[in-house]
């Protein structure tokens, strides 16, 4: 072999192996490139595994660049958030029930709550929703600011909260089923196949508690499974197009006249016997369950996506029971918890299998998704 110059004076000699001996390197030889090294040799500005690279370097070839963790995280917490308020509902519901009649309830829970979500609007200077918007939030009005709270607080009058919690526990399947039909989403067989069998544990259980037949307050629950659902699923439609807080504000304002007139009405018409418990369970039903729920819940669901969110509503169930033997010191039956365990299950088989189709696109014009 033989000694070569460069053309800047660096002078190698080769050597076996295919490699290089640096024989001399003057003070004017230019540096390496960022990101590369001499051949047999490691750079002097290498990043180490687990520390941060060197200022100017190119990224490690082994270090994957991820989405950032906090949003995710935020919005599973405020998702997380709207779970606990909502398994607080039945037990407030009851408690609210020492105080007010049933629709003296949810008149004043609808009333309060939209005063809320006005000084939010206003606060936030909230645009107000374009025309075509508000059939759908008149259906999320229907179903989760008039239709649950009054469907379920009737049920309350002759079921326990323990009862009504394993009948709601279907509400995220409904909820499935009815976006099914709303947006043209397509489930795997296997998610049907777990459908149907926590249809059939939840019907099972509201028959052998009832004696063998269904009560006016199971048709009650049952009623408010699927005025629920569709609110829920006309909610997440919209949260495509608007910030999803606003969903939930804004179909508060569209009851509001309605919740006003209904108040005026049925307080004359129902003994009030105010009480601690009954102003407590007013409160949070109103500005718990039905603004500050819904207000994470939606916010949470345009952090981490409808599909996660609703995998964190599984805990509903279990929560409400364990409140209502903390809060009403209900003794649960042994069915309860088995049959709560066992929907909670079925639904999450469902939340694991895949989809056929993917979602309708939105309507010309709209765009989405909107982060709150």
């Amino acid at each position: 072999m033989r000694a070569q110059d460069s053309a800047t004076g660096h002078r190698t000699i080769a050597v076996g192996g295919g490699g290089t001996e640096t024989a001399a390197t003057p003070a004017t030889a230019p540096a390496p490139t960022a990101g590369t090294a001499q051949a047999g040799t490691t750079p002097a500005t290498a990043p180490v595994p687990g520390t941060a690279p060197v200022p100017g370097t190119a990224p490690a070839p082994y270090a994957p660049q991820h989405a950032p963790k906090a949003p995710v995280r935020r919005g599973t917490l405020l998702a997380s958030l709207g779970v606990v308020a909502f398994s607080l509902t039945f037990p407030s519901t009851a408690w609210g029930l020492e105080s007010f009649g049933p629709w003296s309830l949810v008149a004043l829970r609808s009333t309060l709550a939209a005063l809320i979500a006005g000084c939010f609007l206003l606060t936030a200077r909230a645009p107000v929703p374009e025309r075509r918007h508000w059939a759908g939030l008149a259906v999320v009005a229907g179903g989760v600011v008039v239709g649950f709270p009054l469907l379920t607080t009737l049920a309350l009058q002759t079921s326990t909260t323990s009862h009504a919690a394993v009948v709601v526990g279907l509400l995220p399947l409904t909820t499935a089923v009815l976006g099914s039909l709303r947006t043209g989403e397509r489930p795997s067989r296997t998610f049907w196949v777990a459908a149907l069998a926590g249809a059939v544990v939840v019907i099972g259980f509201t028959v052998q508690q009832s004696g063998g037949a269904l009560t006016s307050g199971d048709l009650y629950l049952f009623g408010a499974l699927l005025v629920c659902a569709a609110g829920y699923t006309e909610g997440g439609r919209l949260a495509r197009v608007m910030p999803g807080w606003q969903v939930i504000g804004w179909a508060l304002m569209l009851c509001l006249p309605f919740a006003v007139a209904g108040s005026a009405v049925a307080l004359p018409l129902e003994p009030v016997h105010l009480t601690a418990h009954g102003v407590l369970g007013l409160v949070w039903v109103a500005a718990g369950s039905t603004f500050f729920g819904l207000y994470v819940w939606y916010k949470g669901m345009a952090g981490i996506g409808v599909p996660r969110a609703s995998q964190l509503q599984l805990a509903q169930p279990l929560l409400t029971l364990a409140w209502s033997v903390l809060l009403l010191g209900e003794e649960v039956s042994a069915a309860a918890p088995l049959a709560a365990v066992a929907v909670l299950v079925c639904i999450a088989a469902t939340q694991r299998t895949g989809r056929r189709r993917a979602p309708r696109p939105l309507p010309a014009g709209e765009t989405g998704p909107v982060r709150s």
